[in-house]
């Protein structure tokens, strides 16, 4: 696993598929809310349900590692930035965050954001052409590519960079694609017992188990 980084900065809404199963607009910027570094955890750690939230939802998300200080720079240079890519599954405690309004305490609880192994970002021709998928107890439940991003990783980069520097080993999630389960007819929640996987072709594939 990676180590603590500085900032965990998030970007919600970020997949046009995910915007199209809310029936909502696309941003016209990244939305940016933030994780402590209490959630995260490692491949094969387990997702641990706290009592305070019974909707507790997986989301399969390309994560990205700053190599160097970054501040104020272009889309252009941005990915000359980032050291590397990981695998995240932003775990979201949905009741919690759509009753707060905002979306820091739902996404922060302990163990809520797995990540795997970092790739060294030279091994990635292209951050924005790769399948991404979850998987819950075997079945699979979302199923895209970072192609389908609305702002790419250089963009995310350059425009956090505008207003937060980046320091090395900070993280950035960069949003995830349809069929979470809070969108779902009925909802899907993770449980105690259950098994979660994200995959994304090229960076690796994490599995952790979910308990109470």
């Amino acid at each position: 696993m990676i180590p603590l980084p500085q900032k965990i900065v998030c970007v919600g809404l970020n997949y046009r598929d995910h915007a199209d199963e809310q029936g909502v607009a696309l941003p016209e910027r990244p939305l940016l809310f933030a994780k402590w570094p209490n959630t995260l955890i490692g491949n094969g750690d387990a997702i641990r349900i706290p009592a305070i939230s019974k909707q507790v939802d997986y989301e399969a998300e390309l994560g990205v590692v700053i190599g160097r200080r970054a501040c104020g720079v272009s889309v252009d240079d941005a990915l000359s930035f980032v050291e590397g890519y990981v695998v995240a599954n932003d775990v979201s405690g949905r009741d919690l965050q759509f009753a707060d309004g905002q979306w820091v305490r739902g996404k922060s609880l302990d163990t809520f954001l797995p990540v795997g192994d970092l790739v060294p970002a030279h091994d990635v021709a292209d951050p924005q052409a790769l399948p991404i998928r979850a998987v819950l107890n075997g079945e699979t439940m979302q199923d895209s590519s970072t192609s389908n991003m609305i702002f790419g990783v250089a963009e995310i980069v350059a425009f956090v960079s505008q207003a937060i520097t980046l320091e090395p080993g900070d993280l950035i999630i960069t949003g995830t694609p349809a069929g979470v389960g809070a969108f779902r007819d009925p909802p899907v929640w993770m449980k105690p017992g259950d098994e979660i996987t994200i995959e994304i072709d090229g960076v690796g594939s994490i599995t952790n188990p979910v308990t109470g």
